[in-house]
């Protein structure tokens, strides 16, 4: 028997083959043509290349449920947005809106899979440096070493927050070396603090190609994931240096972009905001290269972005959070969805009736992130109404807009390559700066620094006070845009907390934080049954009757992984 490295992909897979042999074997043991063998690998291009592809995994290629930017996973779960389109196109992602879905959905195993296999490259990578090549230093080592450690602990976060019970699988296990009786009873959080804390403690500041990670990109990792195990001091250790002495990977001290808006194009890539974000490139050839999981989520009409297909539509209680009083803060007591307060949309409105824009005091990141009637849409038109909108009555009369190509990107930051030019070449943040200081702003709360938190949450609402959307003829603001900053000390933990938390939603919408940040809090069901309640009223056969319950803090393991490997190692969360 004789194990012949196969390359598939970008990854080597090893197949087992029965042989018959009279004296010597030695004839059999040829690289397939355009395959590597494991010592061409192990050599310092090998490595590197191979890092590359753990790397490539990041945007989940083939697995569109599998991409960091969660648009299902926390954004329509969290209620930002709900499906969209119409009801029978991609109706496997209806029940997980509904919180309905079972152990069989598709969409649950592509979010497994497509993780795993950014999990086994890294492995792949660690694996091949046991028996490295004499070109290979041990400066390489700890430079490649620290990139595919901190890539796994990303994979396993993912899956973490999703499934909570999964089998932890590292380089010293293969087939016929463990593999087989890896369970999922373990708790994961240890070593994806250890991958990170050796990133953090290996990666060098600055790189000098910007898109790979560094060490500050590390201890931001480490911070949130701090934060989630309520580790609050921790985080806030952590947090500090980030915010105090962090760079990007070119070397740039962090901050936030002047214009909230310019965070979705592509000429500002790697910007000062950029903690880490998955590396997006069009005209490539392979549209994998780019967005792949957003070419369903722009207007749907042939004279709108990307043609296809109304999908990632965000929601009445989103649009309407929005809202500010008079002084230009949010309404964090809830009322932002009373009649007197939510926004006027053009549901059930023709597109050929006359349509006033809504008056009210609003927050200008709402145009940033929806498209709605009457507002300039990029730089394209004012949005329309419900001609771009697939089926309104199921969706909804509001469009996605960030990461949306813009006119002026057509044929540079956008891909013609595929069935539609809804793929771009722009970077999709996983972790900004704005996040860094609201998740330093939460750790503070608790621990009790007020007042650093207001800080903090002031700064952001700073920059959007200056990033208002202008009229396409440029004759001023598109809307009543209102933001004030909380002048009054911060005394009171609870109403600290609110306003923090608030501010998350608001700055980070429609970018998959919502959902996993209300679990973490505990206040899910309380959110969420409000959203669907609000929503489903309006949009009935997508949401009416919907519900959550806390048995949907976590998604079921795919059926499919169980019957592969048996219920006795892969054991089926509580529910389900």
């Amino acid at each position: 028997m004789k194990n012949i490295k196969i390359k598939v992909g970008s990854l080597i897979a090893t197949t087992l083959v029965m042989v018959a042999v009279s004296c010597s074997d030695d004839f059999l043991e040829i690289t397939p043509p355009g395959a590597l063998n494991e010592a061409q690998l192990s050599t310092l291009a090998g490595l590197d290349a191979a890092l590359i592809s753990v790397y490539s995994q990041v945007n989940g290629r083939a697995n569109r449920m599998a991409s960091p930017s969660n648009w299902v996973w926390g954004s329509i779960r969290g209620g930002d947005a709900n499906k969209g389109t119409d009801p029978g196109d991609f109706n496997t992602i209806n029940p997980i809106q509904r919180f309905e879905t079972d152990a069989t959905n598709q969409n649950l195993l592509d979010n497994w899979n497509g993780n795993y296999e950014g999990i086994a490259r890294a492995n792949n990578v660690l694996r091949l440096m046991e028996n490295r090549g004499d070109d290979v230093t041990d400066a390489d080592v700890q430079r490649i070493s620290a990139q595919a450690r901190f890539l796994r602990a990303h994979y396993y976060f993912q899956l973490k927050r999703n499934f909570e019970n999964v089998p932890y699988v590292d380089e010293t296990v293969d087939y016929g070396t463990g593999l087989e009786d890896v369970v999922n009873n373990i708790e994961i959080w240890p070593f994806i603090e250890a991958d990170f804390q050796f990133a953090a403690d290996n990666l060098p500041a600055t790189q000098a190609q910007v898109g790979r990670v560094n060490s500050w990109a590390a201890k931001a990792y480490l911070g949130k994931v701090y934060l989630y195990q309520e580790k609050f001091a921790q985080a806030k250790t952590v947090f500090d240096d980030v915010i105090s002495n962090g760079v990007t990977s070119g070397g740039e001290k962090y901050g936030l972009l002047d214009n909230y808006g310019n965070l979705y194009r592509g000429e500002y890539d790697n910007n000062l905001e950029s903690v880490w974000a998955y590396q997006s490139a069009a005209g490539t050839g392979s549209v994998n290269n780019a967005n792949p999981e957003f070419d369903l989520n722009n207007p749907y009409n042939s004279a709108a972005p990307g043609v296809c297909c109304g999908f990632f539509a965000p929601s009445f209680t989103f649009v309407n959070s929005f809202r500010t009083n008079s002084s230009g803060l949010p309404l964090l007591d809830g009322s932002y969805n009373s009649a007197a307060n939510s926004v006027k949309n053009d549901m059930g409105v023709s597109t050929n009736t006359a349509f006033t824009i809504d008056q009210g005091p609003i927050d200008p990141r709402v145009d940033h992130t929806t498209g709605r009637r009457g507002i300039p849409y990029i730089d394209w038109q004012d949005h329309p109404g419900q001609s771009w909108i697939r089926q309104q009555s199921y969706s909804g009369p509001y469009s996605v807009k960030k990461y949306v190509y813009s006119r002026t990107e057509v044929g540079s930051y956008q891909d013609n390559s595929s069935w539609t030019p809804g793929y771009t070449g722009i970077n999709v943040h996983i972790i900004r700066f704005a996040d860094v200081l609201l998740m330093a702003a939460e750790a503070e709360v608790e621990t009790g620094g007020l007042e650093k938190a207001r800080e903090y949450v002031n700064r952001v609402r700073t920059r959007a006070m200056n990033s208002e959307v202008m009229k396409l003829d440029g004759s001023g603001p598109a809307a009543n845009y209102q933001v004030g900053l909380y002048t009054s000390p911060w005394t009171d933990p609870a109403a600290a907390r609110a306003a923090v938390r608030f501010e998350r939603k608001l700055e980070l919408g429609m970018e998959g934080h919502r959902f996993y940040d209300l679990v973490r809090w505990g206040t899910a069901s309380e959110e969420l049954n409000a959203y669907l309640s609000y929503d489903g009223a309006l949009l009935l056969n997508a949401l009416g009757g919907a519900s959550y319950t806390d048995r949907h803090e976590i998604l079921p393991i795919p059926q499919f992984q169980i019957d592969l490997v048996g219920p006795d190692k892969l054991i089926q969360n509580p529910g389900f």
